[in-house]
């Protein structure tokens, strides 16, 4: 992504404090929403089918704590260190941009719920798109990145809850 490109796609939302609330909103919503489902879920499991609890919590887990420390290894820069922009998103972060890991533990979630009930793991599913988007418009990930974290807890969601 470009610079001009970025501003492309970000310039409706500078331009209007409505939209900018939504997406800030939509950003800080859909994170929050998705990470107080998973513990509901757990608590869920473990008074329906316990068997399931601990996977359910151990693979996210898991996973979020190697894509965390590939993270700061590769530690790739983020759009506002690389583009010179002023983020949507309010980011002091440097580097730790690839894979999104906002993304991945979205989607990872999703795949969790995805094993236990297909329609609600659809739905997070949907909602990790929608903050893929949110990510990428508000200038805190490149596309890469949040492509990268999406793939990555599909795959990683696949080959221990589904395969």
């Amino acid at each position: 992504m470009t610079k001009q490109q970025y501003e492309k796609i970000s310039t409706p939302f500078r331009e209007n404090p409505r939209a900018l609330f939504l997406l800030t909103r939509m950003d800080k919503g859909i994170t929050a929403g998705i990470f107080a489902a998973y513990p509901l879920l757990l608590l869920y499991l473990f008074f329906t089918e316990r068997e399931k609890c601990l996977p359910c919590l151990f693979i996210p887990a898991v996973s979020f704590f190697l894509i965390s420390v590939f993270r700061k290894i590769y530690s790739a820069k983020r759009p506002y260190e690389v583009l010179d922009i002023t983020p949507l998103i309010c980011k002091h972060t440097v580097g730790k941009s690839f894979p999104s890991r906002h993304v991945f533990s979205a989607f990872i979630i999703g795949m969790t719920f995805f094993y236990i009930n297909k329609p609600l793991g659809i739905f997070v599913g949907i909602l990790g798109v929608l903050m893929a988007l949110v990510r990428v418009v508000g200038g805190v990930h490149f596309p890469k990145d949040v492509i990268a974290g999406g793939l990555a807890g599909i795959l990683w969601g696949l080959v221990y809850f589904i395969l």
